[in-house]
């Protein structure tokens, strides 16, 4: 059997002063595994410990104990690096170049030759409904559409597991369901997908299973199917799953 796309076992990272004195435990011992075609939420409120599992998980901070696997290879490998494609929660893109620039940058950076880069950014750009607008500089354009931007140069390399650190944070409903859109047509191509947030309805809306996080650790997880089934009101299923675990009254 292959290995899972990201398998963590026991994982903690504790951050320490300048005389090495813990200070905070933001990850203390969760253990997850994504497979294959998952799309995977990472849920939690703010201070929950999501953003640093991701950070492990991409190879950039350290795990203090434990360990993290992305297709059974360390997140620090160029191997394991080379098929996975990353958006972070705040997209800094250069406000003077074009949306098909932006794109074009993204994918030399990922070492593709010209001729492909052009075809490759053609498509995204496509893909992600800029077609319209590809020439026109990202420094006039709304959240939403900088968003897609941002999503296409994650995907310009044709990655096998794509992870959105708080993919809708700051967007307004039009531009948060334009994003979940996008999830949900990646996800139908077969991608897999580790996403973060505190927007419970949004996550629901796209995810195949959760986990929670509070305070460092994994205080529920399922499918998304089997909480909104077990659940008496449908409608808020996830939530009313979430506030359960976390103890909230």
């Amino acid at each position: 059997m292959s290995a899972p796309v990201i398998e963590i076992s026991g994982l903690r990272k504790t951050f320490r002063d300048f005389w090495f004195r813990p200070v905070a435990e933001a990850v203390n011992g969760i253990d997850l595994v994504v497979e294959k075609g998952d799309v995977f939420g990472l849920l939690g409120p703010n201070g929950s410990g999501k953003s640093t599992t991701i950070k492990m998980v991409l190879g950039l901070l350290a795990p203090t104990g434990g360990s993290v696997k992305i297709f059974g290879l360390p997140p620090r490998s160029r191997a394991a690096r080379a098929r996975l494609g990353y958006l972070p929660e705040l997209s800094y893109l250069h406000p003077f170049l074009t949306a098909r620039e932006t794109v074009m940058y993204y994918a030399g950076l990922s070492d593709l030759d010209h001729r492909t880069a052009k075809a490759r950014t053609a498509e995204l750009i496509e893909q992600v409904g800029l077609a319209g607008n590809a020439n026109r500089p990202v420094g006039g354009f709304s959240k939403g559409m900088a968003r897609r931007v941002a999503f296409a140069s994650a995907l310009v390399s044709r990655p096998e597991l794509l992870i959105l650190d708080e993919p809708t944070s700051g967007l307004d409903p039009i531009g948060t369901r334009e994003v979940k859109e996008l999830i949900r047509r990646l996800a139908a191509d077969g991608l897999t997908i580790l996403v973060t947030s505190h927007q419970l309805f949004d996550m629901q809306d796209v995810c195949s299973r959760v986990a929670i996080l509070s305070h460092g650790k994994v205080v529920g997880s399922g499918r998304v199917e089997d909480i909104v089934a077990a659940a008496a009101d449908k409608r808020h299923a996830l939530e009313d799953y979430f506030v359960e675990r976390l103890g909230i009254q």
